[in-house]
């Protein structure tokens, strides 16, 4: 029997570790674990933990429409893994989908020691990226320092098998192809309350793919806010597995190309987390490390409640906070605002992000803080500095979005800017400027 592990990866069809299980002829029952490690850390009211509840429990409807089920324990994964061990005796493998963080390094590290004291094997494949760990890098075999070269890079060796469906879904509705458990082995799946969370639907997540529609229009609309559907809106699905990325990048492939190369991102964001875990809590540029970041509490407090006077700034901050969502643009617009206006540490806002985002991705977002902060591996240059007012005027020039969000723009209650642009702009150049070169001299 084989035990397959779904993680970031809460779906049946076109799953690369759960067809390779499948594949092997044995009997394979797929497992989830609520992972302790991970929830004891979150919030009661925490909509992901909702939306991963709502994504396993349709995953076990859709494993019994194939005569099997999906295990569903609440733990941390070593002592539950252990325990399935022993529960299930005949267990040769765990097959599982590759995680590329920090933690999940060191947990299938703590797991693959156990499976080889027990006897068993420990197998991962690539699934939620095209291309990993060292598949995609530069002629001198390091990490492409320009996304431009690696997006190059990737799609030179691209071929029409990377992206292509794996069959697992047509796998598994074969006869005796998943192991059919007693329900006396299968139990109940925790509810929310059992783990101490509340339900909370926060953010409506669209069903399945993008309209193709949106997809056409998608280089046109990605940077106004203010649209209707601007954007794919299926960063939730990345995030959870519940989508494959292939299947998004076949249909960007072939309507338009714009969306796959965004979609590149996902890869080379993972690739450099997977190289550089430090980047996580550290900023790559040495040169920058120790920007003196001036890191006012009281200012920090009002770009996170959305009180900045700068209406582009206070709607994007409106909507995470009351959806768990930020359009592309308005993400961009914020987190320079925090950084280069109020000199305030970019690991403020990428943890700030991390608490209300439910697309959060930690690859992502340390990846796009860094590359805004003008720190990171890739980065835009330090001397570029967003101005909120410019932002305002191309993005959202008939203030859809902004009205939408903060209302009492234009009137008495809104506050005035609480920086000034030029004032702000001088000081963060100077602030770089000078810490560049005493680094560098």
């Amino acid at each position: 029997m084989i035990l397959f592990w779904h993680r970031r990866d809460l779906r049946l069809p076109d799953n690369a570790g759960l067809a390779a299980a499948l594949a092997t002829g044995q009997p394979v029952l797929p497992i989830f674990i609520f992972d302790r490690s991970i929830l004891d850390d979150l919030p009661a009211d925490d909509a992901r933990v909702t939306y991963i509840h709502d994504a396993i429990t349709a995953l076990r409807a859709a494993y019994e429409a194939h005569g099997g089920t999906l295990l569903v324990r609440y733990g941390r994964p070593l002592d539950e893994l252990a325990k399935l061990l022993t529960e299930f005796p005949a267990v040769t493998a765990l097959y599982t989908n590759e995680d590329y963080e920090p933690y999940a390094a060191t947990r299938d590290a703590a797991v693959t020691a156990l499976l080889t004291k027990e006897g068993r094997t420990f197998q991962t494949f690539k699934d939620q990226v095209v291309f990993a760990k060292d598949e995609v890098l530069s002629k001198s075999e390091t990490v492409h320092r320009a996304f431009t070269m690696y997006r190059n890079t990737w799609l030179g060796r691209l071929t029409e098998a990377d992206l292509a469906a794996r069959p697992s879904a047509a796998m598994a509705a074969e006869p005796g192809r998943l192991y059919h458990a007693k329900s006396s082995e299968v139990g109940r799946i925790p509810t929310l309350k059992a783990m101490g969370f509340e339900r909370n639907e926060l953010h409506p997540v669209p069903d399945g793919l993008p309209e193709d529609s949106i997809i056409k229009n998608y280089d046109h609309t990605r940077d106004i806010p203010g649209h209707a559907r601007s954007t794919t809106r299926a960063s939730v699905h990345l995030r959870f597995g519940t989508l494959s990325p292939r299947e998004l990048m076949r249909q960007a492939q072939t309507i338009n190309p714009t969306l796959l190369h965004e979609l590149i991102w996902r890869d080379y964001f993972m690739l450099i987390l997977w190289k550089f875990p430090q980047t996580v809590d550290e900023s790559y540029e040495r040169s920058l490390r120790l920007l003196p970041w001036r890191n006012n509490e009281a200012e920090f407090a009002r770009w996170c409640e959305g009180r900045t006077g700068y209406p582009f700034i206070d709607a994007g901050m409106r909507e995470l906070n009351a959806t768990g969502f930020m359009q592309n643009r308005a993400r961009m617009a914020t987190a320079s605002f925090l950084v280069k206006h109020l000199l305030i540490d970019w690991r403020w806002g990428e943890r700030y992000f991390a608490e209300k985002l439910l697309d959060f991705d930690l690859s992502q977002n340390v990846g796009n803080w860094q590359w805004i902060a003008g720190t990171g591996v890739v980065n835009a240059p330090w001397f570029r500095v967003f101005s909120p007012q410019s932002q305002l005027e191309k993005f959202d020039p008939e203030l859809k979005y902004v009205k939408r969000w903060v209302p009492e723009y234009g009137t008495a209650k809104y506050p005035a800017p609480m920086v000034d642009h030029k004032m702000a702009r001088e000081r963060a150049l100077a602030t770089y400027k000078a810490t560049s070169a005493a680094a560098r001299s």
